[in-house]
């Protein structure tokens, strides 16, 4: 079922780079809405998906289309997985916009000298707050092989920054979800409040969201990266905020130098086929720029900003079937959701605004 276009309700991946299959935007003047050929075909196959919960699909700030699956609602709480990491690269820009941080070039080492002491630290003081968001702090990983070991540690903390330097800050990107981790304490030491109650306050309320506890380590910081808990009503309003460079209305809840450096290239993904930022990849999908962030097993953000197009959609990260699952919502997005954003519904009125 197609839904009505309306107001937002209360309440590493598979590359994206590919031959487009679809012929590109049409000339002319801009589309309004989704085409609906293409949208029920991107409902029909989304439907086939036996892990996917929830596919919501906005365009020019309004919903136009919400199908969940499965018992899932789009006003029900998922857990997001790797999202986070993108929802705390947001809260470390504003950290900064507040003053509790300097900027991207900080070092970590101050925030983190404690846990140093005997260590090879002269390497270690030159990791700064953006390699750590952008996966090049050069530390051996707690992710892959590595999670398990991290995570049953005793200091989350500690043992993330006490791993050993395997490349040097500022080049090979290593995902890590220590890196994330390692923010989110530094965001409780700067601002004196842990991480969940700074970003329910600064970023989720002007959004309208509300913003549950996630998970906290044995030391109580809450989990940097991994496990926080949105709808996905919420996940479009996230996409809708960087689409429109951090502002809401007429509040900048997020500096617009932020999200432009946010954005800007800065590594290869592992396939060396997308950028990645600072914790957002940035990819092409059928011809237009596009950015996204995404959390394993299926919980992605897509946001095309040529097209005003923000794709949220939500998965059971533990149900083991449909290896390919990952890619299914990649050929959904490309095939059919962007063609119906270019083909539109209807043709806007020459002189028209853009509706934000």
């Amino acid at each position: 079922m197609v839904a009505c276009a309306g107001e937002y309700g209360s309440s590493e991946p598979n590359t994206l780079v590919s031959a487009p299959t679809t012929t590109g935007p049409i000339e002319g003047l801009p589309t309004v809405g989704l085409e609906r050929e293409h949208l029920q075909a991107a409902l029909d196959d989304a439907a086939e998906l036996p892990r996917l919960r929830c596919l919501v699909i906005a365009r020019h700030g309004e919903i136009q289309a919400e199908e969940c699956f499965r018992g899932a609602n789009p006003g029900s709480y998922a857990n997001v997985k790797s999202v986070s990491k993108s929802v705390i690269s947001a809260v470390v820009g504003i950290a900064i916009a507040d003053g509790h941080l300097t900027g991207a070039d900080q070092p970590i080492y101050p925030f983190l000298s404690e846990y140093l002491e005997g260590d090879t630290a002269s390497v270690k003081q030159r990791i700064t707050v953006g390699n750590l968001l952008s996966m090049q702090s050069g530390l051996e990983r707690t992710s892959g092989n590595n999670y398990g070991r991290w995570v049953t540690s005793s200091n989350w903390v500690r043992y993330a920054i006490t791993r050993p330097m395997v490349a040097a800050p500022g080049s090979t990107r290593l995902y890590s979800t220590g890196n994330s981790h390692l923010l989110s304490a530094i965001l409780t030491e700067a601002t004196g409040r842990s991480t969940w109650d700074y970003a329910r306050e600064k970023l989720a309320e002007p959004l309208g969201m509300r913003l549950p506890r996630w998970p906290v380590d044995p030391q109580g910081v809450f989990f940097g990266g991994n496990d926080m808990l949105l709808t996905p009503r919420d996940m479009i309003r996230f996409g809708d905020l960087y689409r429109n460079r951090g502002r809401i209305g007429d509040r900048q809840v997020i500096p617009e130098r932020w999200i432009e450096d946010s954005l800007a290239p800065r590594t290869r993904s592992r396939s060396g086929d997308e950028h990645y930022g600072y914790s957002w990849f940035i990819a092409d999908v059928g011809g237009h720029p596009m950015f996204y962030a995404w959390g394993y097993g299926g919980q992605y953000i897509f946001v095309v900003p040529d097209l005003e197009l923000t794709v949220a959609t939500t998965s059971d990260p533990d149900d083991a079937r449909s290896r390919g699952h990952n890619q299914a919502i990649i050929s959904i997005l490309r095939n059919e959701i962007v063609p119906a954003a270019e083909r539109g519904a209807h043709r806007a009125a020459p002189g028209a605004t853009r509706v934000e």
